[in-house]
């Protein structure tokens, strides 16, 4: 099969999403399947080379440069004649929010439809899939003019999504789905399609598709053992989705003396500095925020973890794939769960070196003797790939690229 998929990480250039469909894009075309990848970037972080796809650039450097001068719209932050000011300095980033703001027109998605019209006449695509969010590269192809099956892989909601508030609703997607052929969800957006449901009408068109996180981990030695004890996070941080908080107060309750380092790399920091600058304040360098890391770095860090830490999100309708790449890893997990639906529970009941501490019931010293404890007792512990995969098979890649396939 001639397979295009539209990858977006303009906004985040280490983009979970991107990651997943690297993954699946190099499972198909080790099948034999004819992959190409379109990726639209942010004009300073390519994406890493992957080898036997074809890959296509579309660079959208103004578009980051008014992401940033505008802090992508929040609310909060800056004032706005200050944001202005800021956007005014780069004559691109001005062109590309009169385009979006204005005119309607996004150039990523204007030109995103243009080279996807020139791509599907030149190589001929069965099927030609968007990943999102972010959802440009999905109204790109909605109305683009070509001969394959339209379908998006929907990893992140649209007007579901409560990290913002998605222009159109539940009506702009549905109109998005009426041009599309299929589109894979997660099991957490079931619920958006039953009857009754605002997509209900969709129904027939979207499949399950889960997450191909569960890979062999990185074959990297292990700290020596005379080292810092080290407590893991790699992931982003989003106000009212997924933030650090609790996990900054049960390690400084833990105190230096502790001997646990928390590493928690990856981007957002800027909206929790003060809770970061406290807890720094507590623990010194066993507090350590190396920013955000590529993918590789990411999973050498997890290899080298002692402990993986799993930030739950605040919503019950997006399940974060990093879990995912953790339980590969076969370290010990500690999840920390601030709402009483949380969707990783059920996963994280499978797994044997998992602890799940809730936030409704606060860093008491019954709460920290606890995580003492479990510290102690799970260092060294380490599970073996097989056995991870064994619990979760539905996310290895080689049943995902299948049912992508079956599905298509």
């Amino acid at each position: 099969m001639r397979i295009l998929f539209i990858l977006d990480s303009v906004e985040n250039p280490t983009s979970a999403n991107v990651l997943m469909a690297q993954r699946l894009a190099g499972v198909l075309c080790a099948a034999g399947h004819t992959v190409h990848l379109l990726e639209l970037w942010d004009g300073l972080h390519p994406q890493p080379e992957l080898p036997g796809c074809t890959v296509h650039c579309l660079a959208f450097a103004d578009e980051r440069l008014m992401n940033a001068a505008l802090e992508n719209g929040r609310s909060g932050g800056s004032p706005i004649p200050v944001r202005l000011a800021r956007l005014c300095c780069h004559p691109t980033a001005v062109a590309a929010a009169f385009r979006q703001l204005v005119l309607h027109a996004p150039r990523r998605v204007v030109d995103t439809r243009r080279e996807l019209e020139k791509l599907d006449a030149a190589f001929h695509f069965e099927v030609i899939c968007a990943v999102c969010a972010p959802y440009r590269a999905a109204f790109a192809l909605e109305t683009a003019q070509v001969q394959a099956k339209k379908a998006i892989w929907q990893l992140d909601p649209y007007a579901s999504n409560r990290d913002y508030q998605a222009p159109g609703g539940y009506p702009r997607e549905l109109e998005l789905l009426n041009h599309l052929a299929a589109a894979f969800i997660t099991r957490q957006a079931v619920g958006d399609y039953a009857p009754g449901a605002p997509l209900a009408a969709a129904a027939e068109k979207v499949h399950v598709l889960d997450f191909p996180s569960l890979m062999p981990p990185a074959a990297v030695p292990n700290h020596a053992a005379d080292s810092k004890k080290r407590c893991v996070f790699c992931g982003s941080l989003y106000p009212g989705l997924r933030e650090p908080g609790f996990a900054l107060e049960l390690f400084r309750a833990l105190g230096p003396a502790s001997g646990w380092t928390l590493t928690m790399a990856g981007g957002g920091w800027q909206y929790f500095a003060a809770d970061a600058a406290q807890t720094k304040a507590v623990l010194g360098e066993q507090f350590e925020q190396p920013g955000p890391v590529p993918a590789e770095t990411a999973r050498t860090m997890q290899a080298q973890a002692d402990v993986l830490l799993n930030l739950g999100n605040a919503v019950a309708n997006q399940l974060p794939s990093k879990l995912f790449d953790y339980f590969a890893a076969g370290k010990p997990v500690l999840h920390l769960c601030v709402i009483e639906n949380d969707p990783a529970l059920p996963y994280l009941a499978r797994y044997p070196l998992a602890l799940v501490l809730h936030k409704k019931n606060g860093v008491t010293p019954e709460v920290v003797d606890t995580l003492r404890r479990w510290l102690t007792d799970v260092q060294g512990q380490c599970l073996p790939y097989a056995q991870v995969a064994a619990l979760y098979p539905e996310f290895t890649p080689g049943v995902v690229a299948q049912t992508f396939i079956g599905r298509i």
